[in-house]
């Protein structure tokens, strides 16, 4: 079909024959239609995150913060049906570096990418640590920090540095699996997403089936915290909206994906609705299942208090196992997303290192130093966080926030280019039916999307000491998440205008391919 985008004319830019030193910058095609749903699915991973902060979103809103699912679940589907289109027209690696800086100048999509990048390494820590809300109560061992007998609840300060030393364990893992190859890490991925699917029905049946109290207990505040309760139910909503991120991850994918125009737009919109029913339902049978809701011990110990005290038995550590193997293809997914945005900005000369971020291994076809490089990112985002107690709740609210930002960086241009250019090229996908498209209902839609949008990113960049400062009295710890943004823009507009000054222009983006190239797996 007819390239959607110009050919490079700027010689001074690698290209994706050159870039990198070994081999050349081209991915491999080993990805097929579930295997791309399943990276979908595993960055947004239900059982990880949910069973990561339901206790803080219970703490916050109690059993009526259950509202806050459908009302991210609503907004992010819009954006969802957003980047549908945008992949079906530019299926390529860094989906949203790529398309930002297609429908806004490469200026704007730059920040936009490097926004992304950023919250993505962030998301990958978050992933990672979250391993602390269930291995020690599979088996008291992996309180490494104190000894068995210590607190394992995250947000103590023996929970919180045994959840850095679990998350850069997994690291270690996740980043050689990922170096290895697509293909290896594609298996991971849809072996962990069978297993986290299976493992959802089941946890929803078995909670279900010992449910304490009836459905309308989600029309109360129980269990909330005191104070005025609309602040507490918007904090509330960080649950949600941390979960229901990722839908982009099929388009990081979607240059090794086989038929990327017709296959990903599907597989986003598939991997959200499947996530956010499933979400819908786990959230709902875990406040029904809880031997208690007013004692405090849900705000604490979350879904695994839950599971342990209300079903109890062999049962429930087979069904926290199930949760430790969704939370690691999680972590993998997350981190491969954000080595291809880290791979497709150094593609085009925009980065310092770009050769070597750039470069595909022959024998792996992966690029294994932007591997190297997200894995080391995250790791050092844990290091850097061993004293810290909110480590949870904190990493998890900056890095959805940035994640928020960079997808309003793609919907608000496109939202413009449809009010002032008519919408979105036509065309048609490898199998000859048109492209995906939204048609007259594209400019109502992304503009609730990015409405939506920029309520969350407020909502989530609020100051608030209970999300960002544990210990009650520490002003720059409360502003962290702003601080933090304002200096990743800062150290961003260094490095783009030292770069864009060494290319002596602007960046001339690669045309899109999908036809598989020579050595390619079909």
């Amino acid at each position: 079909m007819t390239d959607l985008t110009p050919p490079r004319t700027d010689s001074s830019a690698p290209s994706r024959e050159n870039a990198g030193g070994e081999g050349d910058a081209r991915l491999r095609r080993g990805v097929g239609s579930f295997g791309s749903f399943a990276a979908g699915f595993s960055f947004v991973s239900i059982l990880t995150t949910v069973f990561q902060l339901f206790g803080l979103g219970f703490g916050f809103g109690g059993a009526a913060f259950f509202w806050t699912w459908p009302l991210v679940f609503a907004g992010q589907l819009l954006v969802s049906l957003c980047f549908a289109e945008l992949v079906a027209r530019y299926p390529i690696s860094g989906a949203i570096f790529q398309w930002s800086s297609r429908l806004a100048g490469t200026d704007f999509g730059w920040f936009t990418g490097w926004v992304m990048v950023i919250g993505q390494i962030l998301t990958v820590a978050t992933a990672a640590i979250a391993l602390q809300t269930v291995l020690p109560h599979i088996w008291p061992g992996f309180q490494i920090v104190g000894g068995p007998g210590a607190s394992s609840d995250p947000t103590s300060a023996t929970g919180a540095q045994n959840a850095v030393l679990l998350g850069l364990g997994v690291l270690v893992i996740t980043t050689v699996i990922n170096a290895v190859g697509v293909r290896l890490m594609a298996i991971f991925n849809s072996v962990g997403v069978t297993v986290e699917i299976l493992g959802v029905m089941a946890l929803i049946v078995v909670l279900l089936l010992n449910a304490q109290r009836g459905p309308e207990i989600v029309l109360t505040n129980t269990g909330a915290a005191e104070g005025p309760y609309l602040p507490l139910w918007l904090a509330s909503s960080l649950v949600a909206a941390y979960v229901l991120v990722g839908l982009d991850s099929a388009g990081e994918l979607s240059e090794e994906t086989r038929n990327p125009r017709r296959t990903t737009p599907r597989t986003i919109i598939r991997a959200l609705i499947a996530s956010g029913l499933g979400g819908l339902l786990l959230m709902l049978a875990g406040i029904l299942a809880a031997p208690s809701l007013t004692n405090g011990s849900l705000a604490h110990g979350g879904l695994a208090w839950v599971l342990l005290n209300g079903v109890g038995g062999l049962g429930a550590q087979v069904l926290l196992l199930t949760v430790a193997m969704a939370i690691f293809a999680c972590t993998l997914a997350v981190q491969a997303s954000g080595t291809r945005m880290l791979f497709s900005m150094a593609r085009e000369g925009t980065l310092p290192f770009s050769s070597a971020l750039s470069s595909v291994s022959p024998r792996t076809g992966t690029p294994v130093w932007s591997v190297v490089v997200v894995g080391a990112g995250a790791a050092i985002t844990l290091a850097v966080n061993w004293n810290q107690q909110a480590v949870f709740t904190a990493l998890a609210s900056t890095a959805v926030a940035m994640l928020y930002l960079a997808y309003l960086g793609v919907t608000l241009p496109l939202l413009l280019k449809r009010m002032r250019r008519g919408g979105l090229e036509r065309g048609v996908a490898e199998d000859g039916r048109p492209l995906f498209s939204l048609g007259r209902l594209g400019v109502p839609l992304t503009l609730t999307a990015v409405l939506y949008q920029i309520g969350m990113v407020v909502n989530l960049l609020w100051p608030r000491a209970e999300i960002y400062d544990l210990t009650g009295g520490t002003w720059w710890l409360q502003w962290s998440a702003l601080l933090f943004l304002g200096l990743i823009l800062l150290v961003g507009s260094g490095i783009h205008f030292r770069t864009r000054l060494r290319r002596r222009g602007p960046i001339v983006l690669e045309p899109v391919e999908t036809s598989a190239q020579p050595g390619e797996i079909a």
